[in-house]
């Protein structure tokens, strides 16, 4: 089993920046990609970001390339998501996610189903 929890989730105004964080714990090993994935209310789960922890391969969504970065310190088990340029559509729960799947080929990589372990998720609100 795999832990994750989210934090740094929060309100800023359109333009404006937050940087999300992911700690890690449990059966960390077995992990061969990690992502990041939002849910609007009413609206399905949709890929933000992926990276392989092993070789830092990363894939973004068409929609946060340029002003979205995901990293990670494998070292301290944390992943991370930077935000900027944040508009209001984008108001959403975050949710960090792992994934056991051997490989990950571009937009499968921020595909919800080809995730296993899921964090309780962590609130951004932007505001106009």
């Amino acid at each position: 089993q795999v832990q994750l929890v989210e934090s740094g989730g929060g309100s800023v105004q359109a333009g404006g920046s937050l940087r999300l964080s992911c700690a890690a714990s449990g059966a960390t090993d077995n992990t061969r990609y990690m992502g990041w994935f939002r849910q609007a209310p009413g609206k399905e789960r949709e890929g933000v970001a992926a990276i392989s922890p092993g070789i830092g391969t990363t894939y973004y969504a068409d929609s946060v390339k340029g002003r979205f970065t995901i990293s990670q310190d494998n070292a301290k088990n944390m992943l991370y998501l930077q935000m900027n340029s944040l508009k209001p559509e984008e108001t959403a729960m975050y949710y960090c996610a792992a994934s056991r799947v051997w490989s990950l080929i571009g937009t499968m990589m921020i595909r919800p189903s080809m995730y296993n372990y899921w964090g309780p998720g962590t609130q951004v609100t932007v505001s106009s």
